[in-house]
């Protein structure tokens, strides 16, 4: 774990560009050519990805994906979840699959990806995200061991003003401690589509919820459940790594870890028994 820094391998994908207009063409060459290499032969697993308004973080994102060390045979799929910017005109610009989704939401994004994939196995990832060399490689040992349906990974939050690396590591210590708890009776509250992995033959049998909610992931792997099991991929080496956004909601730092663990505190006896079945696709988040 990182305690006062980001890990050195971040700093190559700290784009300076506002606009996908202003990145030189060298810059889509390269990538470029990672990722043809890549992306050879019948692929066993489909890196998928949603991006809504992702302009240049998408660039950012496929980049750290082209970087991946595996001989592992995959391919890339990226769906525009009806971006009003330029994120069209930037996956136009690389080599990989591409669709448009109409409907707003991650779930129905995610769907028209899947039933267009050719792997056999689905791994996630978020657009606004940078992914180390070695993720696809942690991720699929897990789930590819017998029984496994369904896995998930561990992420972490890039400093920024008001959001230094030691306050993020300790709000990140305190989010795996409450993953922990989480994964003794409900492992899908931590599945997230940053960094998380199925089966796509089950995944096709369950399918994503097809309208624009909040947590379409963990309801996805709730209903995953029933064909298998779900495991942690514990491993540091492969986290995520995201902007702190969905902190920065909150307002300061301290606002944002407090509203964390008054949750954690208000969930946790819930947390002592599996949720019952029910319909994920018509539930209300509660």
């Amino acid at each position: 774990m990182y305690l006062f820094n980001k890990p050195d391998w971040i700093a190559q994908y700290h784009f300076p560009y506002k606009n996908v207009d202003e990145v030189p063409e060298q810059v889509f060459e390269e990538i470029n050519s990672k990722l043809e290499k890549l992306q050879q032969g019948t692929p066993l697993v489909t890196i998928l990805i949603a991006a809504w308004n992702e302009e240049i973080n998408i660039l950012r994102n496929l980049a750290s994906i082209a970087n991946l060390e595996t001989k592992i045979p995959l391919e890339i799929i990226v769906v525009n979840n009806n971006s009003q910017d330029n994120t069209q005109k930037t996956l136009d610009k690389l080599k990989i699959t591409t669709f448009f989704q109409v409907i707003q939401g991650c779930g129905p994004a995610r769907q028209m990806g899947m039933e267009h994939a050719k792997g056999k196995y689905i791994m996630l990832a978020d657009a606004d995200c940078v992914y180390p060399t070695c993720w696809l490689d942690k991720m699929m040992a897990v789930l590819t061991e017998p029984g496994v349906v369904c896995v998930y990974g561990r992420y972490s939050f890039i400093p920024e003003a008001g959001f230094p690396r030691w306050k993020l590591f300790m709000l990140e210590r305190l989010k795996d401690v409450a993953a922990e708890l989480r994964h003794i009776n409900r492992p899908y509250l931590n599945a997230f589509g940053i960094s998380m992995g199925y089966v796509k033959e089950y995944g096709l049998k369950v399918g994503y919820i097809m309208h624009n909610t909040r947590g379409d992931d963990g309801r996805f792997c709730f209903d995953l459940m029933q064909y298998g099991k779900v495991k942690q991929v514990r491993s540091n080496a492969a986290r995520a790594w995201t902007a702190p956004r969905t902190l920065q909601r909150d307002g300061t730092f301290t606002q944002a870890i407090t509203s964390r663990i008054s949750l954690e505190f208000r969930n946790l006896l819930s947390l002592l028994k599996p949720h019952e079945p029910h319909d994920t696709k018509t539930s209300k988040n509660e």
